[in-house]
Formats: structure tokens, sequence, C-alpha cells
């Protein structure tokens, strides 16, 4: 929400408390059941007030928390990327290299997706995919979904699909259809929203972000209330601001009596 869209609905609620202050002033005047009456509508004005005004910036609060976490010297990003085998690796690494605040990029595993094993086949790929290639140390081999992942240390996932992929042909005379390369990316936090941006452009989204404005993002999530409480809440307020007209009066003679109190004990 832009700034002066949330000035505008902050005004727009102090607004309808300065009505309910208002209306509420003119307790002297009616009986018992009207005052009761004020209180019932200052919490309906309250709560339409934070349904309609407050509400929406309420619900922004992760997103300025977001805000405020870019600009913070220091702060990093992580983003964790599931790509397909088919993306130009070299030339999305030199596209975001551009970007003021980028930091490293990593190639950090492959998935292969095949077909559920049986046992004589889980147990046969888990023997022969660490002989395939003297890279392909860390490995595992899901029975159930039939996908292989493949860590990578030191070595491009390029070089490890081809290594996989010969040694698929050979043994079972067919190419690997499809895989999925996993990145993981290290940026300043200020430079977060062009790098979705640019992502976004390319039909990749982040499966994972970990870091400062995360971390923000989610302690801000995690404290809120939900809306409803929260325009309840703003009816509350309603309520209060209401109480405080209806004795408004007598705040005010009781705050003239102490002062003059006050100055005879001086001038004594």
């Amino acid at each position: 929400m832009e700034i002066i869209t949330t000035i505008i609905y902050i005004v727009l609620f102090i607004i309808l408390m300065v009505f309910v202050f208002s209306i509420a002033m003119l307790k002297p005047f009616m009986s018992k059941k009207e005052t009761l009456l004020i209180l019932i509508v200052a919490f309906f004005i309250g709560v339409i007030g934070g349904a309609f005004f407050l509400s929406p910036i309420y619900s922004d609060m992760p997103e300025i928390a977001s805000s405020v976490g870019s600009f913070m010297p220091g702060n990093e990003e992580t983003l964790y990327l599931d790509l397909s085998s088919s993306t130009d690796i070299n030339a999305l690494k030199n596209d975001l290299s551009k970007i003021d605040g980028f930091k490293s990029f990593e190639e950090t595993g492959i998935t292969i997706p095949l077909w559920s094993f049986n046992d004589r086949e889980y147990e046969y790929f888990k023997f022969a995919v660490g002989n395939i290639d003297s890279h392909f140390k860390n490995y595992t081999v899901n029975k159930t979904t039939g996908e292989i992942y493949i860590a990578l240390d030191n070595y491009s996932s390029s070089e490890a699909l081809s290594s996989f992929a010969n040694w698929y042909k050979l043994v079972y005379g067919g190419p690997i259809s499809y895989a999925q390369i996993h990145a993981k990316m290290v940026i300043s936090s200020y430079s977060l929203k062009e790098v979705q941006d640019l992502l976004l452009k390319k039909g990749i989204v982040a499966s994972n972000i970990e870091g400062d404005i995360q971390n923000s993002v989610d302690n801000t999530n995690s404290s809120m209330l939900p809306n409803w409480e929260f325009t309840l809440l703003c009816g509350g307020i309603g309520v209060v601001v209401a109480i405080i007209g209806i004795f408004f009066d007598t705040f005010a003679v009781g705050s003239r009596r102490f002062n003059r109190a006050m100055n005879k004990k001086r001038k004594r």
C-alpha cells in the first residue's frame, strides 16, 4: 500500500474516533440507556473503521517489515532454486551477477526422476549410482518416487547430468527426459526484489528463502493477530474513546480542581 493511501486511511479512522468522542460528550443530555447505546455504536463504528481503514494497513505489516529489513546494511538472503535441466544455468548466473548485491550462485545437486522401483531395482541403483562417476559420492535413491538425488561438490550440473545420461543410455538404451537442478544463491537483502523480478521474468520462483528479511517477515507474521481479532480490537478502541468522551467533563473538572489546590499550596 502506498504511503499516501496509508496516511489517508489512518486520518479517516481518526475522524471516526473524533466523531465517537463528540457523540459521547453529549452524555450529560442523555439517559443511562442512551449512554449504553453510545458504547454499542462506538464499538460498531470502531469495527467498521478497523475493517475498512486499518485492516489493509495491518495486513501489509509483513511487507513493511520486509522493506525496513532491506535497508539494513549487511543483511543477506539465501534463495534456494529448483530449475529445469533445460535452463541455461550459465546465462542465468551471468544475468544475476549483473545485479548489485549479488554474492554467489552455487549448484548444489540434481534430482533425476525415473520410476517407482521394486526391491531389486532399488538395490541395484543404490549400488550403481556411486560407480557411475567418481564425483557421485553423496546421493540418495528414493524407492517409492523413483527419484535419484545426487549432491554436487565442485561439479557442474551439466557434467553430472551428462555422466548419468551416458550411463543410463548404455544400460537402458534410452535418454533421460527430465531432471531438476538445485541451486543456492546468496544476495544482499536490498537486492531481493530485483532478483525476484528477474527470476519471475524467466519463469522461476525460489522454492525457499532464508535470511534477515525472511526472518523479520516470519516474526511479524507470528506476532500478528488474525484479521477478525484485530477488527474487534479496533471496536474496543472505539469503546475506549467513547468512555473517555463520556467522562471527559468529569476529568476536566477534576483536573482544574487539582491544579487550583496545587497552586494554593505553592502560594502558601
